[in-house]
């Protein structure tokens, strides 16, 4: 629940990233556009890139595994991706024998999001008593409800972590 900021996004935090999705969970977005743009790498290195601008989040670079994804749920037209959502997901890939985190793209087109309501101080508080009771998740809270700042910093004092 806590926001904590992941080191990677200190190191390139002009694009989005597998450490930036909200705590490890699918985040859709929609994509506002597709091009080529000079990037320049942690190293100081710049390189030509395609990149997607998406709508209220930073932009995302897209390798050619993401690229193809893309192109299975859209077609192969750069130009048809635009405002077309799409769920990012984290992942793991080997690079220079290493494994390292890395983000990819869910391969189903992203369900309609639907709204969250808000949640009243009361069934807010019930929630937390079922939660704590192990009845109830955080999960399904959070999935289907809003909460207002000061309800966020209710939940956390008050479920058992």
């Amino acid at each position: 629940m806590t926001n904590k900021t992941h080191w990677k996004m200190l190191i390139n935090p002009d694009y989005i990233g597998a450490y930036a999705l909200p705590n490890g969970h699918d985040m859709t977005v929609t994509i506002q556009k597709v091009g080529r743009q000079l990037v320049t790498s942690t190293g100081g290195k710049k390189e030509e890139c395609t990149v997607a601008t998406l709508a209220g989040q930073k932009p995302l670079i897209l390798n050619v595994t993401n690229q193809k994804s893309i192109s299975r749920l859209y077609g192969p037209y750069i130009e048809d991706w635009a405002g077309k959502q799409i769920t990012l997901f984290a992942s793991t890939t080997k690079l220079a024998g290493e494994m390292v985190e890395c983000i990819r793209i869910r391969p189903q087109v992203a369900k309609a999001t639907q709204q969250k309501e808000a949640i009243t101080d009361e069934r807010l508080g019930n929630a937390i008593e079922s939660i704590n009771r192990g009845d109830f998740s955080t999960e399904k809270l959070l999935a289907r409800f809003n909460l207002t700042d000061s309800q966020q910093e209710r939940f956390m004092r008050e479920v058992q972590g």
